[in-house]
């Protein structure tokens, strides 16, 4: 058992040792040491076999690392910030009887899209119509009245200026036309407080935009007491134009009012790639909610096409101006490290680390606020087997003409 066990132990070795001299240059890189005997063992002599030297000092036994870079170019960018908004309707209203009734039409789909003043329900009008014929022949018998009063005192004014009636026969024609007159305006009265009910028989839209469901049918008994959600006969939500809700950082805030302050800030409603919808900020919350740090907001959007919904969830863009000269690298060429965002400038074939601060981040390019310079080139592709003073072999991104090579020193 001994001896199978000095065995085993013969073989690991005798792995590890293989393992060890296949990966010498990477052990000796990682070590920091010189290869003067991989540069005798090539044929070339020490000064040719040195790479170049950052500044710790380490260099690329394996050969220059192969990286792909883009050149910083200012541009024109617009200031935008990102948010998730929701889609709310301006009003969404719901619609109830104001009188005890009975549905005797429905004249509308669930659904549809109505106007403002189109007639939905109609209620029984049966009661009320007579009520109303009532009081009509009321008001002609005071009106007959109060003709026949006005005669009386006329005739009692002329006797009276004869001597041939009392004053007090007078003054009681005068006191029957003033009751006369009284009775009229009650009935009056009466009449337009029948015909506004009436109008209540008759329900239209009270603002344009799409119907809800209708749960309540022709022949459905009404009541104006009913609280379950049966009483609403439906729900008209107004979607053009219409609201997008989003919350920005309060760090965006003194911005965005500056910018609304010039002129309407635009406010770009993405629900896909293929469909975008555009308006402007309406509103600002007059408060920064505690507890997220954020601002409340809304934008007031066209939506005559119907692309937003209430209730939706999108991605809003709140652009807040253009920056003339932007600094934009591609996103993936930032990293982050423990003294923040950094990327890796190549110089003479070789790779610098550079701490950079961020301004933003959109549309896959990150604006860099201090850091880099216009011309710099940074790496895009490669850098996670970088170090600093790395030696490289770069490339440009395929977007843009091949550079000629830098001179070797």
């Amino acid at each position: 058992m001994r001896l199978v066990r000095w065995a085993v132990l013969a073989v690991v070795a005798v792995v590890l040792c293989g393992a060890a001299w296949q990966y010498r240059s990477e052990v000796a890189q990682r070590l920091g040491l010189g290869t003067p005997a991989s540069a005798a063992e090539s044929g070339s002599s020490p000064a040719a076999s040195a790479q170049p030297q950052g500044r710790r000092g380490r260099a690329n036994l394996g050969g220059p690392i192969p990286v792909v870079t883009t050149a910083v170019v200012p541009k024109s960018m617009p200031i935008v910030v990102e948010a998730v908004g929701t889609v709310q309707a301006i009003a969404s209203v719901q619609i109830k009887p104001r009188l005890d009734s009975q549905i005797m039409k429905l004249l509308v789909e669930e659904g549809a899209l109505v106007k403002e003043g189109d007639l939905l329900f109609e209620l029984d009008q049966r009661t009320l119509k007579a009520q109303l014929a009532q009081i009509e022949a009321q008001i002609r018998k005071d009106q007959a009245q109060v003709a026949q009063a006005k005669r009386d005192t006329v005739r009692s004014e002329d006797l009276v200026s004869k001597g041939a009636a009392t004053v007090v026969a007078r003054d009681t024609n005068m006191t029957a036309l003033k009751a006369a007159e009284a009775q009229l305006e009650s009935d009056e009265a009466m009449r337009q407080n029948i015909l506004a009910q009436l109008s209540y028989t008759e329900i239209r839209a009270p603002v344009s935009g799409r119907i809800g469901s209708i749960p309540n049918k022709v022949g459905t008994t009404v009541r104006v007491a009913d609280n379950t959600a049966t009483a609403v006969l439906a729900t008209i939500n107004q979607v053009d134009p219409i609201y997008v809700q989003f919350a920005i950082p309060q760090v965006y805030l003194p911005e965005l009012r500056a910018a609304m302050a010039k002129a309407p800030v635009v406010v770009n409603a993405i629900v896909d790639e293929r469909h975008k919808q555009s308006g402007a900020v309406a509103f600002i919350e007059n408060t920064v909610d505690p507890m997220t740090g954020t601002v409340m907001a809304k934008a007031k959007i066209a939506n005559a096409n119907e692309g937003l919904w209430p209730g939706q969830f999108i991605k809003a863009e709140i652009v807040l101006g253009v920056e003339s000269s932007a600094l934009p690298v591609p996103a993936p060429a930032v990293m982050l490290g423990p003294q923040g965002p950094y990327v890796f400038v190549v110089k003479g074939n070789v790779a610098e680390v550079r701490q950079v601060s961020v301004k933003r981040t959109q549309a896959g390019e990150t604006v860099v606020g201090t850091g880099l310079s216009a011309g710099e080139q940074v790496v895009v592709d490669g850098q996670l087997r970088l170090v600093n003073g790395a030696a490289v072999a770069p490339k440009p991104a395929t977007n843009e003409a091949p550079k000629a090579p830098a001179p070797r020193g």
